[in-house]
């Protein structure tokens, strides 16, 4: 029998796409094990998203040969897609495959051999309206099934490569969908997660739009949450959100990319949104669910970013009931219009003002969490993890802990939240509360 490792880089979209590619090789009689054990294959799922892509591609390929030194290595995805002739020249590897060619793996890998030159099949992108259908349900010890709904990007944000890497814009059928989110109940799956690269845009080229597939989603016996990775600002309308207000199966959670608090700056990015269109997002949402957990991800160091525009990006940050956001310094990336710009942003500016938004967000997630003291929210847990404890997601996105001696993986339980750090929340369980009044009070009892 023949062993595996996945390494996925980037976004839950990757993911999905690994676990896909994962089902054909398990399916086929192949053993997934970690990237550090002994392997035959090693494949590694790529992101052009930072710059860091061929640096972490390195580091992966050398670690998985420490290990194993015969492996057959395939670097796949769209760093693959955009840079194929600069990863094929890593030393070891031994396949390069694009964003559409990854779904055929199996049939490069299953008899090849060790090659002193690496093979590329990297097809042209382009119009493409192929879309490779992907679900991580059933491909590892996991308790969210990831499923992807969406693929490329019609949009043009000026340091973006993701359409030359993925395509236009295109989407799944909604039936294919549904079914897909049946087959992950029947798993026993509760929470589905839906990704793309631009979730919102789906359906738009079918006349079909995200709120009629969730009007089909949420009708699904068995299914108790479904949460969308991300979705961009402008493409939150009324209805989607009156929708997403009254329906408990969907989550209190909305990632809603951001990229920078300055209206000069979004221009510059040419984003289809400025700051009031957020604001009015975020206060529609607060509005209705005041405890809504909502996330962003920040750009810091754009070119033509200065140290005013920084301000207005930080104090406009500040002001927002964000829970949390990502923040990424910002990297030129070849073929775009930004990699061009002038007035470049010195590394160590950019650092610093990196450093500030990432404590800003720390201090954001610190009071958000701390809101939750005393109260009582469902906890889907996943894993047991150190010292006893076992680790879960409410449908906010926050992540708690407890600590328990019952087998609580993949059920949704009612927990009491006790205390709070900036990283989780710690809580304590319905029954474990009645146990330990039960003993308060016997112990009162026999003090009389």
């Amino acid at each position: 029998m023949k062993r595996i490792a996945f390494h996925t880089l980037g976004c839950k979209l990757n993911y999905a796409e690994t676990a896909a590619i994962g089902k054909q090789f398990t399916g086929k009689g192949y053993t997934v094990v970690g990237i550090d054990d002994s392997v035959d294959v090693v494949v590694i799922n790529s992101c052009s998203v930072t710059s860091s892509a061929d640096r972490e591609c390195r580091q992966l390929v050398r670690r998985a040969l420490r290990h194993s030194p015969q492996a057959f290595v395939a670097v796949v995805g769209c760093y693959a897609q955009l840079q194929a002739d600069q990863l094929a020249a890593i030393q070891g590897v031994d396949l390069v495959l694009g964003t559409q060619d990854k779904f055929s793996l199996f049939k490069y890998i299953d008899t090849a051999q060790k090659k002193t030159h690496a093979d590329i099949l990297v097809s042209c992108i382009g119009e493409t309206n192929e879309f490779g259908l992907a679900s991580s349900a059933g491909f590892e010890d996991r308790t969210r099934a990831f499923i992807k709904v969406q693929d490329g990007c019609d949009y043009s944000c000026t340091y973006c490569t993701i359409p030359l890497a993925r395509g236009v814009s295109r989407s799944a059928g909604r039936s294919e969908i549904v079914q897909q989110a049946r087959e992950a109940v029947a798993l026993g799956y509760k929470e589905i997660v839906l990704t793309g690269v631009n979730v919102g845009d789906y359906g738009r080229k079918e006349g079909i739009t995200l709120l009629s597939l969730l009007q089909r989603l949420v009708g699904i016996d068995g299914l108790m949450r479904i949460r969308i990775s991300s979705i961009e600002p402008n493409l939150l309308t009324d209805a989607l959100l009156d929708f997403w207000f009254r329906e408990e199966k969907l989550c209190n959670h909305w990632h809603i990319p951001l990229q920078s608090g300055s209206d000069s700056i979004l221009r510059l990015m040419q984003r289809r949104y400025l700051t009031s269109v957020y604001t009015d997002r975020m206060e529609r949402i607060k509005t209705h669910i005041p405890d809504a957990g909502i996330g962003a991800d920040v750009i810091v160091g754009f070119p033509g970013e200065s140290d005013e525009l920084f301000e207005e990006t930080y104090n406009y940050l500040s002001a927002l009931p964000l829970t949390y956001f990502h923040v990424f310094s910002y990297s030129e990336r070849p073929q775009t219009p930004a990699s061009e710009f002038v007035r470049k942003v010195d590394p160590s500016v950019k650092a610093e003002r990196s450093r500030r938004l990432h404590a800003l967000s720390i201090q954001k997630r610190s009071d958000f969490y701390h809101r939750f003291i005393g109260k009582t929210i469902p906890v889907l847990f996943e894993s047991k993890h150190a010292h006893g404890f076992i680790s879960g997601l409410t449908e906010e996105y926050i992540r708690v802990d407890v600590l328990s001696d019952s087998i609580l993986t993949n059920e949704i339980v009612p927990i009491t939240i006790q205390e709070s750090t900036s990283e989780k929340c710690i809580g304590i369980s319905a029954n474990q509360n009645k146990q330990s009044e039960i003993h308060l009070a016997i112990s009162m009892e026999n003090s009389i």
